[in-house]
């Protein structure tokens, strides 16, 4: 429904008001819908992202370079295996190394900034999604002339995750997907004959029990680190902007004190991804609903985040609010593990661009893309 693709907030208070869980007949699941349920359900230990055995269909042959990728993502995975994959990934994908690129995101702003054309022009291809790529091509030790490819090969693979997702959709993110990896077996392979200090290496040379990621485990992280950490923060740059752009307390949100609020307001008020779905692997009780072992139960991010309860007057974009912890980034042990570069993204790139360009205005209405179940804008208009 091109209404709901506009403004699903309506549809997700009506759900509220009928229960912490519904069931959603456009998908056939019950869907967690307020923040407390929602929470619960991300938390679950008998609830996990991996499709159980028996309710898994061999994907059709063509779609074999994807599933190939998924199989080894960390996103996809349950315990043990989560377990020993993200904390290999943590040794290597440190705050520290993240914060460290503080002074190159700042470089990437003013360079994408000074580059900006006269007259009207579209700040998602110019800055939103710039920005993202470059960051995860530095991060990753791809040359920056890479970043088109990179870009290409994410848009395309993150298309199969769409609600709208058709048969075409689907061979061409299985076509990116066989791309993506052959490029970064043999990147792979030259870092471990030849390490230097970018993310590779060090997901290389994390060790945790005499362990070691293997190659298609690296393959899988470095995919999913590029297309999550671009997706979203795409998305979530593009709506900041929309909410910030009228705000007429807009300077004072961007001060060094009030950033970091504003942006957690920013991803809370209109959160990039709107639904996460989890697999009942053992008969679990929820807020006094029973659930049986293999079912699925929808995730209402992008409801949970609007939630009264929790947020008093939630359908008002405030950044002067308390902060509480939103759903935007999921929760549990699958909470986002590109969350610090997403925000350290947000929070240096927001300031910088409204203190090159005081006057930026939006001059079409931004009309949110056909994406759900993510949420961004088709394009956004502006002039400087």
């Amino acid at each position: 429904d091109p209404a709901f693709v506009q403004n699903p907030y309506p549809f997700y208070s009506r759900l509220r008001a009928a229960g912490d869980f519904v069931v959603w007949r456009d998908y056939g699941l019950p869907v967690a819908t307020t923040h407390e349920a929602v929470m619960a359900v991300l938390k679950h230990r008998d609830l996990g992202r991996e499709i159980p055995e028996d309710a898994q269909e061999p994907p059709r042959p063509e779609l074999a370079p994807f599933y190939a990728v998924e199989a080894h993502s960390m996103l996809e995975r349950e315990p043990p295996v989560h377990t020993r994959l993200r904390g290999l990934v943590l040794k290597a994908f440190t705050r520290r190394r993240i914060y460290h690129l503080a002074p190159e995101i700042s470089a990437i702003c003013d360079r994408l900034i000074a580059d900006f054309p006269d007259g009207e022009f579209d700040l998602l291809t110019a800055f939103a999604q710039q920005l993202p790529v470059l960051v995860i091509a530095r991060l990753l030790g791809v040359p920056a002339e890479m970043a088109p490819q990179l870009l290409d090969w994410s848009n395309r693979m993150v298309a199969m995750y769409q609600a709208r997702r058709t048969p075409e959709i689907e061979n061409d993110g299985a076509a990116a997907a066989g791309e993506f990896t052959l490029f970064l077996r043999d990147y792979v392979e030259t870092r471990r004959t030849t390490p230097q200090d970018d993310l590779i290496s060090h997901l290389i040379a994390a060790e945790e029990n005499g362990e070691h990621l293997s190659t298609d485990e690296l393959i899988s992280t470095c995919i999913l680190l590029l297309n999550a950490g671009h997706e979203a923060t795409v998305h979530s740059l593009g709506n900041a902007i929309v909410h910030l752009n009228d705000f007429d307390g807009r300077a004072e949100t961007l001060l060094p004190d009030n950033i970091e609020g504003t942006v957690e307001e920013c991803l809370r008020f209109d959160p990039p991804l709107h639904m996460f779905t989890r697999h009942v692997y053992r008969p679990a009780t929820i807020m006094g609903q029973h659930f049986k072992e293999g079912d699925e139960i929808g995730c209402l991010l992008g409801s949970a985040c609007r939630d009264d309860a929790v947020w008093p007057d939630g359908e008002v974009f405030d950044p002067f609010r308390p902060a509480r912890q939103h759903a935007a980034f999921g929760a549990g042990i699958h909470f986002c593990v590109g969350a610090p570069l997403a925000r350290l993204e947000m929070q240096i790139a927001l300031p910088i661009l409204y203190a090159s360009c005081p006057s930026l205005r939006i001059v079409a209405p931004p009309k949110v893309a056909n994406l759900y179940h993510f949420r961004g804008r088709e394009r956004l208009m502006v002039r400087r």
